[in-house]
């Protein structure tokens, strides 16, 4: 700001000027804790592999890293074969603790903006997220009622995973979708609960802020199945600069992951056992 601009609003100097910034980074350049009584190296690393690099870097280490630089690489992914085990609700050692079906809609026509519908796993004692299947919904051009024959589709994958209840993204077109999907679900005698969701924060912020801190602390999963889809090959051309071709499936995960799951119980737990203390005296 010039000395003109400061001299009209009151000022006879710029506001500041001669002063220092002082940035102390949490870790030095040696390694060490710049605070160890407050933060000790363990509670870093935790805090690190919480937040992600990019965070951490940032918010602690005061070296901010511009969004157009950050990419989505799906090779730090883990891939695993493994299914849900209903039993003892695991995927393979991890005990999982809530699940998430997230549909984003579109009308699903060639060559358009996708419908896809995603189911996520979430491990909240390690802080894992599993994207276990990934249906991209296509319809024919002349399909007279594209919507309902898509609602059939997403009844049938929640049916498969015996979920029976889903998020949809009521932007724009998915507006009226709940109701298509109750009414298809009732003429199915399908019990479900369908969850509105609006999301109006900036798409890139949205896929940047849940998707990329599991990627680069190691916590993103995802199963096999999933790179016959265009999820992998999405994620390789994503830009938070919003030139990206195709992002639909990248969109439905972060919307997942954001969503409130539901929570997962062993089915094959043994019942719990309780017995009242009667060994008390009434006065």
């Amino acid at each position: 700001m010039s000395d003109i601009v400061y001299e009209k609003i009151g000022f006879s100097t710029p506001f500041l000027r001669g002063f220092k910034s002082l940035k102390i980074p949490i870790v030095d350049a040696d390694g060490n804790s710049s605070w160890p009584e407050l933060f000790p190296l363990d509670a870093i690393d935790n805090l690190r592999s919480t937040v992600g690099v990019r965070y951490f870097a940032s918010q602690m280490m005061l070296k901010p890293m511009p969004p157009e630089r950050i990419r989505l690489d799906p090779g730090a992914m883990h891939f695993y074969d493994d299914d849900f085990n209903a039993n003892n609700a695991k995927i393979g050692d991890a005990l999982i603790t809530g699940v998430a079906i997230y549909w984003d809609p579109s009308m699903g026509k060639q060559n358009a903006d996708g419908s896809v519908c995603v189911i996520i796993y979430r491990d909240d004692k390690s802080h894992r997220v599993f994207i276990h299947d990934v249906m991209y919904i296509t319809v024919p051009d002349n399909d007279e009622h594209p919507m309902a024959h898509q609602c059939d589709r997403v009844l049938k994958f929640m049916s498969h995973y015996s979920v029976r209840k889903i998020c949809i993204e009521t932007n724009g077109i998915g507006n009226t979708l709940p109701e298509i999907l109750r009414d298809c679900a009732s003429q199915h005698g399908f019990d479900i609960v369908v969850q509105r969701v609006v999301n109006n924060k900036n798409k890139s912020d949205r896929i940047i802020d849940t998707i990329e801190p599991l990627l680069s602390t190691g916590r993103l999963y995802c199963a096999s199945r999933v790179r016959s889809t265009p999820l992998l090959a999405e994620m390789m051309g994503w830009s938070p600069s919003g030139y990206t071709t195709h992002d639909d499936g990248i969109d439905a995960v972060a919307g997942a992951i954001c969503a409130l799951p539901n929570p997962v119980h062993p089915m094959g737990r043994p019942a719990q056992i309780y017995s009242a203390n009667t060994k008390f005296k009434i006065p």
